[in-house]
């Protein structure tokens, strides 16, 4: 078997040759090769009579004192492809140590299943992760993400932060809210792009209220709904990009981390426990702070946040429900009925889709096309049978006044020789001719 000289092997063979060519002393090799000279002598005559190979270690190629018989080997080897083949490393070695007496490591046991082809010995690779460069401008992209935790440090109500961070510059804009929602990640953006403009792309998780993942049905036909928020960016213009890992989305992950650290103790030192105070410290105090101290400088100075004129950002940041306009121009949603008003009514409307709007300041609208249309909302009936009054949506704004109920009439019960009440028995006809 041909053994290879390792690197401290050839080194203290160039100094061996350096010896035997008289160029240095053997004192001086010792120094070098941090040595005794007794040592440096013994090398010399070892390189002298066998050259190279003289340099090598003795024990390179030798069987170690503590090898496993090959007995023993093989009857394991065979034990674990009849017995054992579905086992583990560990649990193969505790069976072969119980049942057949061969007691060794489960490293060793690793080895021979892998070389009797029943054990992957490689692990799954863990994914490639490259480092995404910043965006070069401000508002090219935007991370949104909500972190879940005890901000009051159980002073008060609970509360979740949702932020938003811009790529280029780590800018950040945080807010709390009573529960991650669409709502609340709604009123988040809307905020966002009023103070700032559109940007072009947001950043998010897989979380249901931004992306709705088809179930098998969907996906073979071909179908994916759209979110309310996927929605409302798609009428803006803006792109919406779903982070397939927690570290995809690194820079808001981590702005979040020194929230929890920086913002939480920031909370109790100004004694504040309520999500409308919390806010209001967030964008008087906080933001500015954390924003001089961790912002930097975007690699072009260009801003690409788009305009927000000509949007209705009231319209288009709302919780809509298309629905079908019914023969008596009523709609219905979540149970209740909504009554179209006589004036807004226009040919066409019946059997036509409407939407719905449920705004973020908690009114609704009701829209055909591009044309609000007046409703009133009508009650549920009470139980003593009366019709409770049409209800006017104060939303859409004062409505004519309804009509009064109508009498109720009493049902008509006929007299105790009306034909109805006879009795038909079987006999002759009596004659009820009225020609008399």
């Amino acid at each position: 078997m041909e053994l290879r000289m390792s690197r401290i092997e050839r080194d203290r063979l160039k100094v061996i040759e350096q010896v035997e060519r008289g160029m240095i002393s053997q004192m001086d090799a010792a120094r070098v090769l941090k040595l005794s000279t007794r040592q440096v002598r013994r090398l010399q005559g070892r390189y002298r009579a066998e050259g190279d190979r003289g340099l090598i270690h003795r024990l390179r190629g030798r069987r170690s004192n503590r090898r496993i018989s090959e007995a023993a080997r093989s009857a394991a080897i065979e034990r674990i492809e009849t017995r054992y083949r579905d086992f583990g490393p560990t649990l193969a070695a505790e069976y072969l140590a119980d049942e057949a007496a061969i007691t060794v490591s489960r490293e060793t046991v690793r080895g021979w299943m892998i070389e009797a082809g029943v054990w992957r010995g490689s692990r799954p690779r863990r994914p490639h992760r490259r480092r995404r460069p910043r965006r070069r401008c401000l508002g090219e992209l935007v991370q949104m993400d909500t972190s879940i935790h005890d901000w009051f440090e159980g002073r008060g109500e609970s509360a979740v932060l949702i932020a938003m961070i811009d790529d280029a510059t780590s800018r950040v804009m945080p807010r709390f809210f009573a529960s991650d929602t669409t709502a609340a990640n709604m009123t988040l953006l809307r905020d966002y792009i009023e103070r700032h403009g559109r940007p072009l792309a947001l950043y998010t998780d897989w979380a249901s209220h931004f992306k709705h993942t088809p179930n098998v049905k969907q996906r073979r036909a071909a179908e994916r709904r759209r979110t309310q928020i996927e929605r409302a960016l798609g009428e803006l213009g803006i792109e919406l990009i779903a982070a397939r890992s927690p570290q995809a989305k690194g820079r808001v992950e981590r702005r979040l981390g020194v929230a929890q650290d920086r913002l939480v103790k920031a909370l109790r030192l100004n004694n504040i426990s309520t999500i409308s105070a919390a806010n209001r410290f967030i964008e008087r105090v906080y933001e500015p702070r954390i924003n001089a101290k961790f912002s930097v400088t975007a690699a072009e100075p260009a801003d690409v946040h788009g305009a927000v004129e000509g949007f209705d950002l009231d319209a288009i940041f709302s919780i809509q429900h298309p629905r079908r306009v019914a023969n008596d121009c009523t709609v219905r949603l979540d149970g209740q009925t909504y009554q179209i008003e006589a004036g807004a009514t226009a040919p066409g409307l019946a059997g036509s889709r409407v939407t719905l709007e449920r705004r973020l300041d908690s009114t609704m609208r009701l829209r055909w096309g591009d044309r609000y249309l007046r409703y009133r909302r009508l009650g549920p009936t009470a139980p003593s049978g009366k019709k409770e009054q049409p209800v006017a949506d104060p939303s859409v704004g004062p409505s004519p006044p309804s009509r009064s109920a109508t009498k109720k009439i009493k049902p008509y019960i006929p007299p105790h020789d009306h034909p109805w009440r006879r009795t038909f028995l079987p006999g002759k006809k009596p004659d009820n001719s009225t020609l008399r």
